[in-house]
């Protein structure tokens, strides 16, 4: 295999089969390709080639928390989907039940090394610009909680279907003493506007379905059961849209947001490391860890 090229992101690398990240292959099926990660199988991806259709499904149990391998092996599967031309439009979900995803993994933040932060947070900035810059149509199936990064996976689709009932979504960043980045701001701004973006983040907000609903973080509250036939028919509206001119729109949309990380994602991601290094911000992750550890017990 040829040696990996200087200036090309990883997740490119390995989407030429110029690198192989630990795990990662591609199986295909007819009708459907599968991307899969044999294994761990952290991301499990479903593509019907005679719909045009991707399920992309969290699978990192118990609560799909996001740490560096499931944010390679999302990325990648963004990107290989994004290139397959018979794929017109994904389906983000979970296979885990009662969760979205619980968002970023504390544990890759929490006394970590700044070279292990580094790398995590450049795979979050792919995995993210491989979703809401996708030319695909994105729908979210919210079928569980969605705090904090999988919120911002929800945000970053164009449609979001969420289960009615016990079940939360928000950025509750700065309820664990941590601040949401600017890219993170920028979506919810587009999603939901200024005020209630500021109040959301000050706050930590986490809302039910139904008050998601209300402020226009989520664009339909069903029954839990329904949440997945509610997105397929939704796509069919979609998908009756020309393709180019929908990409051309959505590009238009999104190119300053995307293009604000795009041109500081070094300055990005040393900030993050430096500032998870932080005494201050170390105590107050400690303090959570060990919250939760004592609910386990």
């Amino acid at each position: 295999m040829a040696a990996p090229m200087k200036g090309m992101s990883l997740l490119r690398q390995a989407y030429l089969g110029l690198v192989r990240p630990t795990g990662a292959q591609v199986c295909r099926q007819v009708p459907h390709r599968c991307y899969s990660t044999p294994g761990a199988g952290q991301v499990q991806v479903d593509m019907n080639s005679e719909t045009g259709v991707a399920t992309v499904r969290l699978n990192r149990p118990p609560v799909n928390s996001l740490n560096l391998d499931v944010l390679t092996e999302l990325g990648i599967a963004l990107e290989k989907l994004d290139a397959d031309r018979t794929c017109r439009a994904m389906v983000l979900a979970s296979a885990v039940p009662g969760i979205f995803s619980a968002g970023l993994d504390i544990l890759e933040m929490y006394q970590s090394t700044p070279e292990r932060c580094v790398a995590f947070w450049r795979a979050l900035q792919d995995a993210w610009l491989g979703l809401y810059g996708s030319r695909l149509v994105t729908m979210a199936a919210i079928e569980g909680h969605s705090p904090a990064g999988g919120c911002l996976l929800a945000m970053s689709c164009d449609y979001r279907v969420m289960a009615d009932g016990k079940f939360q979504i928000g950025l509750n960043e700065t309820r664990l003493g941590i601040v949401a980045p600017f890219w993170f701001e920028d979506v919810m701004l587009n999603t939901i506007g200024h005020r209630e973006t500021e109040k959301a983040l000050q706050l930590g907000a986490m809302y039910s379905a139904q008050q998601a609903l209300s402020i226009g973080l989520v664009d339909k509250v069903v029954p839990l059961a329904e949440v997945m036939p509610t997105v397929q028919g939704e796509l069919k509206n979609w998908l009756q849209i020309p393709d180019a001119a929908r990409v051309i729109t959505k590009t238009s949309m999104r190119k300053q947001v995307l293009d604000r990380l795009r041109s500081q994602k070094e300055k990005d991601a040393q900030f993050f490391a430096d500032f998870i290094g932080r005494d201050s911000v170390q105590k107050s992750l400690g303090a959570y860890i060990a919250s939760l550890q004592k609910r386990k017990s």
